[in-house]
Formats: C-alpha cells, structure tokens, sequence
C-alpha cells in the first residue's frame, strides 16, 4: 500500500509532453506549401528569373531534410552540424528578425493593394490605414492557424489555386499582345540601360530572389508532412520548376506589354500591366495580388513559426514558445509570439529595405547550411549554392558598403551576448519560470514531443 502511494500521480505514458503535432501535410499540401509561400508579392513587384538557384538550393535542402528528420529548417541543420551557439544566432536573427520583418513586408503589401480600389488614381494612401489594414492581416492569420492545421493547410491550397490563375492572365494577356506581332522591338530592347558592377547585381539579386523566397519552406515543418522522406523531395521537383516556369512567362508578359521605362518607374509591375491591358477589369489585379500576398503570410506564419518553436524545445527559446495547444495540436504560442513582433516590425520600413535586409541575413545562414558535408545529389549542386551565397553576401559590401550592413552584424554579435548568460551557463530569474506556469494555465497548452519516425 505504501509502495502505491509513492508512485507518481500520472504514469509517463500520460503525460501532458507526449503532445506532438500531426502529420496533416500530403503531398498535394506540400507543393502548394512552396508553390503558395513563393507565389507571393515579389512577381508583382520585383520580378526577375532566380529560379535556377531557388531550385538547386531546394534540392539541397530536401537531402538535409531526409537526412535530419526534424522541423526547424536552417536552425536545426546548424544545430546538428555546428553545435549550439551558431544554431542560436540563426534562431535569434531568424525570429526577432527576418521571419516577422518578411511577414510585416508581405503584410504591407496586402494592404496596399486591398485598399487601392478604394483609392482609384491615388499613388499615397494613408499610411495609418495601410498599416491598421496589415496589422488586420496578420492579426486573421494568426488566428486561423492557432485555431487549426487543417484550416490553414486549406486557406494555403485556396490561395494558391487563385494566384497560378492570376499567374496565367498576366502570361495569356502578353502572349495575345506576341500573336498580334507589337512586341519584338521590346524584347530587343528590353535590357538597355541596366548595370553590370557586381554590388548591383547581388542587389538585384536580392530582389529577385525574393520573388523565390519560400523555396525552403518544407523543411521548417518536416515532423508534419506525411510520408517526409518521399513526399519531401517529390514537393520541391514538382513546385520550383512549375513557379520557374510561370515566373519566366509572366516576365515575358511584363517586357512585351510595358516599355523598359514602365518597368523600371513601376513599384508594382502587375497594376501598371493591368491598367494597360485590362481597361475596365484593372481592378482584378490589385484584388489577387492582395489575395495572392494573403496566402503568402498565412505561408510564412505557418512555416515560420515552427523556427522559434523548434528552437524553444531545444532550449534556445523561452519554453512556453515549445508548447502546443491541447486540443487544437497547433503551436499557439510560438504563433503569437511571432504575431507580436510582426505587428512592431510594420511601424517601420518601405517594402524595399526590408527585402533586401531580410535576404542579406538570409544568404548567410543558407550558407552555412549548405556547407553540411553529407550530400549524394550531385556535389556541384551545393557548391553552386554555397559560392553564390559567399557571392550574395560580400558583394554588396564590397562594391556598396552601407551601413545597414554594420546593423545586421552588429545585431547578430548581440546574440552572443545573450547566449552566454542565459543560455550556456542557464541564468534565468525564477520570475520567468513562473510566468511559463501562468501561461501555459491561460492559453491551454503543454509541452511537445519530437514527431520522428
């Protein structure tokens, strides 16, 4: 009898940390993971062909995910291959940084164009709205994908859906514009004035690339995909090719449509294409850029996330933020954390600079990923993409210092600053401990499990 009363009150097995999210993504959710999180603001804005590096990075990165089975993309790759202390700055730029300046950036955007028919003719819009419009955004998204996997995996296949068809208007419309014979002289044309210094070019690189960010998607959310050492692969050789394709004809329709002059003047290519070629029906293209960028954030949120979730279950993040809710298996607190430093990042910025800030950082953890000496894809492959991320980061600070470019060094030394202290020698006020018991009573949620085969 004495011995029954010693026993714990739960046996292990029912714990509340074998928690562990579902495997709900197929491979039909996959392609549109990529091809949705991809097809996202950039072609309508900054358009230029990236594809091939996107997609020999992708097929990197599906190795390393078949490889290391684990969500979390970049960080946990850096984890396994470099220890600790990089994988924390990766986590610590990735998610206080880039991931929220991205989603704030494609946010915006959305805003522009959900409103701009209410604005017809009008280049300023007022910027409180615009920036209460994406706070709006980010706010509905962040719901849904608390509220369940499943809904979001299906607002993501809608949303890609509608922008491969706003895709194929834009590359009919140019092709129409080919068969009538008005256009050759402007694809002759169609590269005076552009500079070759290589600072520029990795500028412009930046861009473009952007177009193509979301490439790497899968691999933040492995642990949920269905079948992952398959479907992994399969996703990113069926949806990179297919957006390549769609992107090259769209830009195609763009030069034989629009003069060099239209292109380089227009902060968004597709309405200036649309008010030329769609007359009455303009106001199509604003309304799917917005829903086309909607999908996108509610991509980037439902990968993104996982970055500071993964982080936090190995213990480089607070542990409330490697909780999932109980009932509705989604990770709710990494969400809203996620949610609240997007919300701080709109304030500031044009859609710009935060493009090329985010991309800088990034070509520098996509690097030092692709340095993992374990590949059977062709060995030229990674080494394309790691001498083109060496090429992406020193290039412009070479050619054109800025010093924005001090930010972000400067910014990412203050991870180490942080890691030490509380991190490697584990100085963390009690306060913080009960804080994570109050939380995790309020927002109904518990510890996780890794979900590894």
């Amino acid at each position: 009898m004495g011995e029954e009363q010693e026993r714990p009150p739960f046996p292990r097995d029912a714990e509340p940390a074998k928690l562990r999210l579902r495997r709900e993504l197929g491979l039909a959710s996959s392609v549109s993971l990529i091809a949705g999180c991809m097809i996202g603001a950039g072609i309508f804005m900054n358009p230029q062909p990236c594809g091939l590096l996107a997609t020999l990075g992708a097929l990197s990165y599906a190795e390393l995910g078949t490889l290391i089975t684990e969500s979390g993309g970049d960080y946990i790759y850096i984890l396994r291959t470099f220890g600790s202390l990089p994988a924390f700055l990766v986590t610590y730029v990735s998610t206080l940084l880039v991931r929220p300046a991205a989603i704030a950036a494609m946010s915006l955007t959305f805003a522009e164009y959900a409103m701009a028919p209410f604005y017809p003719g009008c280049p300023l819009m007022p910027v409180v709205l615009v920036k209460f419009a994406a706070a709006a955004c980010i706010l509905i998204v962040a719901l849904v994908n608390c509220r369940s996997v499943r809904l979001a995996t299906g607002l993501m296949n809608l949303c890609t859906v509608a922008k491969v068809l706003a895709l194929l208007v834009i590359i009919g419309g140019g092709l129409w514009v080919l068969v009538r014979g008005r256009a050759w002289d402007a694809l002759r044309n169609a590269f005076a004035g552009t500079t070759q210094q290589p600072g520029s070019i990795s500028v412009a690189f930046y861009q473009g690339l952007w177009s193509f960010s979301g490439w790497n998607s899968l691999n933040l959310v492995t642990e949920e995909l269905r079948k992952a050492d398959k479907n992994l692969v399969r996703a990113v050789v069926i949806s990179i090719p297919l957006v390549t394709v769609l992107y090259i004809l769209v830009n195609l329709s763009y030069m034989v449509v629009m003069s060099p002059s239209d292109i380089r003047g227009s902060s968004a290519l597709a309405v200036t294409w649309g008010n030329q070629m769609l007359g009455g029906w303009a106001w199509l293209v604003p309304l799917s850029v917005a829903l086309s960028t909607f999908g996108s954030v509610n991509g980037a949120f439902f990968s993104g996330s996982r970055v500071c979730y993964v982080a936090a279950r190995e213990g480089h993040m607070p542990g409330i933020l490697s909780m999932a809710h109980v009932q509705y298996l989604t990770p709710s607190p990494a969400l809203t954390f996620t949610s609240a430093v997007a919300l701080i990042m709109i304030i500031p910025g044009n859609f710009s600079s935060i493009v090329n800030f985010c991309s800088f950082i990034l070509w520098m953890i996509h690097g030092s990923t692709i340095s993992f000496n374990t590949y059977h894809v062709p060995i030229i492959i990674p080494i394309i993409v790691l001498l083109a991320s060496i090429y992406l980061v020193l290039a412009p600070i070479i050619d054109q210092p800025q010093m924005e470019f001090l930010y972000v060094f400067l910014f990412m030394l203050s991870g180490i600053v942080v890691y030490f202290p509380i991190i490697y020698f584990r100085s963390q006020p009690r306060l913080l401990q009960e804080a994570t018991a109050q939380l995790q009573l309020f927002l109904e949620v518990a510890p996780t499990v890794k979900n590894v085969d």
